[in-house]
């Protein structure tokens, strides 16, 4: 039961977001500060869930595999690697990592 609770909870509250952005005031999303707040807020959430999920394992710090993946997808983002290189250079790297270990 706790698991529908919790559904409902998330409709309820994903429901509330939508009603509540469609009545801010349109002066409101003018602004300079608010414009580049919605412009940059994905990017951070994405790399929050993205460090939160490559970096923890069980509530603690992990330092493996995925850690050198990334790592390598960082170096390919230096050098402009096109976005399917990226991907597959971490793949590669992290496939080899776990192979050695």
């Amino acid at each position: 039961m706790n698991v529908w609770i919790a559904i409902a909870a998330t409709a309820l509250g994903c429901y509330a977001a939508k009603l509540l952005g469609l009545s801010v005031p349109q002066g409101v999303l003018e602004r300079p500060v608010v414009k580049r707040l919605v412009t940059l807020l994905p990017v951070a959430l994405l790399a929050a869930l993205t460090a939160q999920q490559t970096f923890s394992e069980g509530g603690s710090l992990t330092l493996d595999a995925r850690a050198a993946g990334i790592a390598a997808a960082a170096v390919a983002l230096l050098v402009r690697a096109p976005f399917l290189v990226v991907i597959a250079v971490a793949v590669l790297v992290t496939a080899g990592v776990r192979a050695l270990s």
